[in-house]
């Protein structure tokens, strides 16, 4: 799988935006680099994941950020296709080749309604079933989304843990009136915070938002396809079934497209 070009550009801008930071905005990058405060950052946001989460659901974490980097393609156009020449075949009443077409579709969300069309399963029933699975399918993707939220939540509180660890650190340093080591202090007790907030903005709560987005892409696929299920166990007209479901993949994309120009507006405002 290729890697996502949303977050090919989002990891160089971090990179840029990290060496801005490091080269530009201090005399010293190495003033940047605490080892300790990203430790207590890092293992006290893992340590609190694993007391929030069962460990089968921590454990898929590296798996979900695999699939925020790799290119997912849905193969929108494709699903449609094949679902109006197997209606067409399904017109003729020929099961035998219906079963066939039905073997070279990849779409396993597809080639299950097909399958219980052809089984003569009432259409509501066959609607029953295929909005449960949506209905799963929504509940766990959400429930991985909100993980890594969770977790940009815990970054910046342990980013804060750190940072009251080396105010303690300072406060015995004040008694001996040494300001180079007061103000060394101040800097590393600062750092863990930084790393905190970074990690919670850049890469915890983006991975959610991609999730998320993710999520959304697969529902107007899965809808659509429960659109051409519905039709083809009517045995409605393939042509119909196809600008149908054409005008409803437009539709549900223009809603998408506007309600994030909506969104945009009023944070804007």
């Amino acid at each position: 799988m290729r890697m996502n070009p949303s977050t090919l550009i989002g990891i160089v801008a971090s990179i840029l935006l990290l060496a801005i930071v490091l080269v530009f905005s201090t005399e010293d990058p190495r003033l940047f680099v605490d080892f300790p405060g990203l430790g207590i950052v890092l293992l006290g946001t893992a340590a609190a994941t694993f007391i929030a989460y069962p460990l089968r659901e921590v454990m898929r974490i590296f798996g979900l950020i695999r699939s925020v980097v790799h290119h997912e393609q849905l193969y929108v156009d494709r699903d449609l296709e094949d679902l109006v020449n197997i209606a067409k075949i399904w017109m003729q009443s020929d099961i035998r080749a219906v079963e066939n077409a039905l073997e070279k579709v990849s779409n396993p969300f597809l080639r299950s309604g097909v399958q219980l069309v052809i089984d003569n399963v009432p259409e509501q029933d066959i609607l029953d079933l295929l909005q449960w699975r949506i209905a799963r399918m929504k509940a766990k993707e959400h429930a991985e989304a909100q993980l890594f939220r969770v977790m940009a939540g815990f970054a910046p509180a342990f980013g804060m843990v750190g940072t009251l660890v080396g105010l303690v650190n300072l406060l015995f340093l004040l008694g001996g009136g040494d300001i180079t080591a007061i103000g060394r202090q101040m800097a590393l007790a600062l750092m863990t915070t930084f790393y905190g907030v970074l990690l919670a903005n850049l890469l915890f709560k983006p991975i959610a938002v991609k999730l998320e987005r993710r999520t959304e892409q697969r529902l107007v696929l899965m809808n659509t396809i429960i659109q051409g299920i519905s039709m083809m166990s009517q045995k409605r007209s393939p042509a119909l079934m196809r600008e149908t479901l054409k005008a409803f993949v437009a539709d549900v994309r223009d809603e998408i497209k506007d309600s994030e120009m909506l969104a945009h507006r009023e944070s804007a405002a």
